[in-house]
């Protein structure tokens, strides 16, 4: 048996096909879905999220949003953001750390709303490097 899976967000359909189980962090902790799962609608927390299908993984980079898992054994994520590990430019991801740290170590005069938003976006290239960089260490034929 299956779960029919899909993680969507405002852009794009990041993944959509059929499954074995996924792991996610949610706000209560990690979590692994497996079929018969029973009904539940949770807050995901960024960090990596794993499908498994055939015994093939597929890591990608969530940042945030809602996972319904539904009694007909469907899963639908929709995400902040999300980036499967293959797409994640890693050396656009570090420029884009390194420029957030820099920010924030220059400007001492930061609101709480404009540090908040530094700290997202370093929590995010952060979270990209991790994943893009584990995915390649697995995969080292993709560059």
């Amino acid at each position: 048996m299956s779960i029919k899976f899909q993680i969507i967000t405002p852009e794009r359909v990041v993944f959509s096909d059929e499954i074995d189980q996924v792991t996610m962090n949610t706000q209560d902790g990690e979590i692994t879905v497996l079929p018969n799962h029973i009904p539940l609608v949770t807050i995901l927390k960024s960090g990596e999220l794993v499908c498994k299908k055939s015994g093939q993984e597929y890591q990608m980079a969530v940042t945030g949003g809602f996972a319904e898992i539904r009694p007909d054994n469907s899963i639908i994520i929709l995400a902040d953001t999300a980036e499967r590990a293959e797409e994640i430019d890693i050396a656009a991801a570090e420029a884009a750390r390194d420029r957030a740290i820099k920010t924030m170590q220059e400007e001492r005069k930061l609101d709480s709303a404009e540090y908040a938003t530094l700290q997202a976006t370093l929590d995010k290239e952060l979270l990209r490097l991790k994943v893009g960089n584990k995915y390649r260490k697995i995969r080292p034929e993709i560059k």
